[in-house]
């Protein structure tokens, strides 16, 4: 059985705070880290059953540093010093202690040396029915890789002497895990699990700062675990992540994001056979909007302008029903329940997202295995309960399949209506290419890993781009064969447009909806015509266009007149069109994408953006 843990240094706050949050999170123990502990006002006794209180158990006293190979005097004030963490772990109700590997200029090399200094220190251990395990940090004096760790425990022959394996201190340095394979699974006391992005600098700031959840970096967290798995280690994954991000933001949501990572990280391992496996999006059904009366009938012009029919009213409900292709938007302007508090809180803009799957049981089943929030309100007689669990900005993900709601909610919860549009005939939209969601950066990291864990979503690389209030952070999710794309754009400056819109939105959401179009330029003109508001791209962009790209002369004439971006790569090309934000806040792409090109238009985001701040100044 899955035993999990995490260290106190890895989340915001003070002792008792963090151990409220790793028991919130689901966790069955917690490694007491020295420094919180030295700086907590209670003693060890109390903060032992301030644990157990919380149903959780100690795993691990740490670190214990600078202990091996040292000359006398300083030996034997080593030895003393760990005799004095000895009375603290036994009055915290802990028999682990975790010894780090030396780095003081002090420490003489030897692996024998070493050894003989862990089997003295084993023998007292062992005499108060305590433990040690050894971990090489990856910038160690004389041991760094867990190699030598296990020779120097190997070398002591002591059954209180153990290993700890650290997954970025292997990792990082490059070394193969497979080498773990061949260590005795009950000679390791401790598996500590961290990830982190690929950085090229010194192994100690790389670890002091950036370290993070499996799943949200580059190194082979997965290999690591199999190789520990092989070995038939059967104690805690821990994780150890010291991270500036992590330390500042809300304690709670950090273990979370903690055990949901631990919890997918032994799935994959497993074969997926531990939980419901990953949800397969097959695209949205819908997309909601929360709008009060005045908005609501606003958007429902921008959406007929869009070429968008309306297609239905909720039979209770102040709702409509908007469609175009296989495009279903909503407009929801009840006052009360879910979409009314989003309304109140955040005004018009998207409250829910449709998604389909292929069976929405085993969608919830998953989410409620990593810790996804699940939300219920009440419906009324003959009407349809559809799953849903909390996303970004305290929004809704629904899960609909074939099998249940997603024949029925449009036939049953709605009455079709006249066609009145303003305008006749649709756009040639014809589906949801992307969205687009923006949130602080320091978000970034907790909503990769909610998609990436709970769906069949693959992370791009992450990219910077220039904003002419600052820079954006993005990076999409999307599903194999492109039925889900999500774009995650992070930004640190209130100046920049994804900031503008956290500050007018009052916190994170959907930006903008990327539609798929048949024909741009067709939709263009029909847009136009409709008196739909579009950017405009300045002159300066297209002499660009025709010096990078050399594209003859009438395509190039087409683009300039109807306003469109263009971008291509080795696939194929891609053509954009944007709409002016509605109430400032959020807005629409137009995009056709020719071939198989893959990317989002990112050559052209530094214009389009300093464009859209412009229109946005503008409104002001």
């Amino acid at each position: 059985m899955l035993r999990t843990s995490i260290a106190t240094v890895s989340l915001s706050g003070d002792l008792d705070g963090k151990l409220t949050a790793i028991a919130a999170a689901g966790f069955d123990g917690v490694e007491i880290f020295e420094n919180d502990f030295l700086a907590y006002p209670a003693g060890a006794a109390e903060v032992g059953r301030m644990v157990r209180d919380a149903g959780l158990e100690v795993v691990v006293f740490q670190p214990f540093r600078d202990f091996e190979g040292l000359p006398d005097p300083q030996r034997s004030r080593a030895f003393d010093r760990a005799e004095r963490k000895f009375d603290v772990m036994q009055a915290l109700g802990t028999d682990l202690m975790l010894v780090c590997s030396n780095v003081s200029p002090a420490a003489l090399g030897g692996i024998d040396r070493a050894a003989a200094d862990f089997r003295e220190l084993g023998e007292r251990a062992a005499r108060r029915g305590l433990r040690i395990a050894y971990e090489a940090l990856a910038w160690g004096r004389h041991v760094s890789v867990h190699r030598d760790a296990w020779e120097v425990v190997r070398r002591a022959d002591h059954p209180a002497v153990g290993l700890v394996l650290d997954s970025f201190h292997t990792l990082a340095r490059g070394l193969d895990p497979d080498t773990i394979r061949s260590i005795p699974g009950d000679r390791i006391f401790l598996v500590q699990v961290a990830d982190a992005p690929l950085l090229q600098m010194d192994y100690l700031s790389w670890s002091r700062h950036f370290r993070c959840m499996p799943g949200q970096g580059g190194l082979p967290v997965d290999r690591f675990l199999g190789a520990v798995a092989a070995t038939g280690y059967q104690g805690f994954l821990s994780l150890e992540v010291f991270n500036d991000l992590f330390r500042a933001g809300s304690a709670r949501q950090v273990a979370t994001d903690g055990r949901r990572s631990l919890l997918a990280a032994a799935d994959r391992i497993a074969g997926e056979r531990l939980l419901p496996p990953r949800v397969q999006p097959q695209g949205l059904e819908f997309v909601e909007f929360a709008a009060d009366e005045e908005s609501g009938a606003e958007l429902g012009r921008l959406f007929a302008a869009l070429g968008f029919a309306r297609a239905g009213r909720h039979l209770s409900k102040e709702v409509e029903w908007w469609r175009q292709g296989a495009i279903n938007l909503v407009i929801n302007c009840e006052r009360e329940g879910f979409a009314h508090a989003f309304y109140i809180t955040h005004g018009p803009g998207v409250c829910a997202l449709g998604l389909k799957v292929p069976d929405a049981g085993a969608a919830m089943a998953r989410a409620r295995a990593l810790l996804a929030d699940e939300f219920h309100q009440a419906v009324p007689p003959g009407q349809l309960e559809v799953p849903a669990i909390r996303g970004l900005g305290g929004s809704l993900v629904y899960f609909l399949d074939a099998g249940s709601a997603l024949a029925a909610v449009w036939e049953r919860e709605f009455r079709a209506v006249p066609q009145d549009s303003a305008f006749s005939g649709d756009a040639g939209l014809t589906g949801h290419d992307h969205l687009v969601q923006s949130m602080d950066q320091g978000e970034m990291p907790t909503w990769l890993l909610y998609y990436t864990t709970l769906f069949a979503l693959d992370r791009t690389p992450e990219l910077d781009i220039a904003d002419p209030g600052g820079l954006i952070r993005s990076q999409v999710v999307q599903a194999a064969d492109g039925a889900l794309r999500i774009a995650l754009n992070g930004t640190r400056s209130q100046r920049t447009l994804s900031g503008r819109f956290l500050a007018e939105f009052f916190g994170a959401g959907v930006q903008h909806l990327a539609f798929a179009s048949r024909d741009i330029f067709a939709t263009a003109t029909r847009l136009r015509a409709a008196g739909v508001a579009l950017l405009e791209i300045p002159e300066n962009y297209y002499d660009d266009l025709e010096a990078r790209l050399g594209l003859e002369p009438d395509f190039l004439e087409s683009l300039r007149r109807n306003g469109l971006l263009y971008d291509r790569d080795e696939g194929g090309a891609f053509l954009q069109l944007y709409t002016l934000p509605f109430a400032g806040r959020f807005f629409f792409e137009i995009v056709e994408r020719r071939g198989a090109y893959g990317g989002f238009g990112a050559a052209n985001a530094a214009v389009r953006l300093a464009m859209q701040s412009r229109s946005v100044e503008a409104l002001r």
